[in-house]
């Protein structure tokens, strides 16, 4: 029995291992053709030479991306987890730290202070933990990789281009495995767009806390955020909610309302919600939880939550974000 077990031992073991050799020698190969690609796009081949040189292929970057907690955690876990009391206790300490600055961006920006504090913390835990992963390298695997290939082909044209423009500094990019960088964990794209050199030194630190609350205010006003308007109400559905009102998708909320003909399937009473709102009902737990009712739980959404989504296109997060938001009301 002992034999058995090693020699399947031993076979695992060589397959698994000629499978990284084998993903290894494709990656080169994919990577020659995306160095032409990327000169192409004009990006000098100094740079493209200099930083994709260095660049490998990471297998963990897979597994990662393949077990996502927005993917199989319940709202309920999900959101527990990153809206704890500590979590609220070391926002707080980071707004006392920072308060000046952060006053003058809600204010400049017409964003919460709140709201930026909630985004901060679910993102990396205020700075603690913003990812030790080779953000090119793991750019190249994900772009490399079938899945999400074109995707992660822009963004990591995108970030070279950013490189090559000295808008970012290349020794300093470290994050986390899906290529975002920062306190608020950017993609390339994204710094692209909406990222600030907030200080005037000419180069975007997005690891510092002007450039990277300044840049999250102004990314949240872009996209258009409405300050102190609000995000979602928890809910408890009647049992004749017309399921085709029922959103459980991140990726494309539909079937929207004005509240006034919603509320009728609603077990909510709230009189400052006018009846001409358009809203929306979402079930986040419908996708995990094979024997869910499909009614609970259930959010009542507004623009504000899928401006949220726009951030992060993930059910759970935007409601864990206003969540925290919302523990932070009254405490700073």
């Amino acid at each position: 029995m002992k034999k058995i077990r090693l020699i399947i031992f031993t076979l695992i073991f060589l397959t698994v291992g000629s499978l990284q050799v084998s993903s290894n020698e494709n990656f080169n190969i994919w990577l020659n053709k995306f160095k032409m690609k990327a000169i192409q796009e004009g990006i000098s081949k100094k740079t493209v030479n200099s930083v994709m040189d260095k660049a490998i292929f990471l297998p963990k970057v897979i597994e990662y991306d393949r077990y996502q907690p927005e993917f199989y955690e319940d709202t309920k876990t999900y959101v527990s987890k990153r809206t704890s009391k500590d979590r609220v206790k070391k926002g707080i300490k980071i707004y006392k730290r920072n308060k000046s600055l952060i006053n003058i961006v809600d204010e400049e920006f017409d964003v919460e202070k709140e709201l930026l504090l909630a985004l901060m913390g679910i993102e990396t835990n205020y700075g603690t933990y913003l990812g030790k992963m080779d953000i090119i390298s793991s750019l190249a695997t994900l772009s490399f990789d079938k899945r999400r290939s074109e995707f992660f082909t822009s963004e990591l044209i995108t970030a070279l281009k950013l490189i090559d423009r000295n808008k970012i500094d290349k020794n300093i990019l470290f994050g986390s495995w899906a290529g975002a960088f920062g306190n608020f964990q950017f993609m390339p794209s994204t710094i692209s767009k909406y990222a600030i050199d907030y200080n005037k030194n000419t180069i975007i630190e997005l690891k510092a806390v002007d450039d990277s609350f300044a840049s999250a205010a102004n990314y949240m006003k872009s996209i258009g955020w409405k300050k102190n308007k609000p995000c979602f109400y928890k809910v408890e559905l009647t049992k004749n909610v017309p399921k085709k009102l029922l959103n459980t998708s991140a990726r494309n909320i539909k079937n929207k309302k004005k509240y006034k003909y919603l509320k009728k399937y609603l077990k909510f009473n709230n009189n400052f919600i006018d009846d001409n709102e358009v809203v929306a009902i979402v079930t986040p737990d419908t996708d995990i939880i094979e024997s869910n009712s499909k009614l609970s739980p259930a959010y009542l959404i507004f623009s504000n939550y899928e401006k949220i989504l726009t951030w992060n296109r993930s059910l759970r997060f935007a409601i864990a974000v206003c969540t925290l938001k919302n523990e932070f009301l009254n405490e700073l």
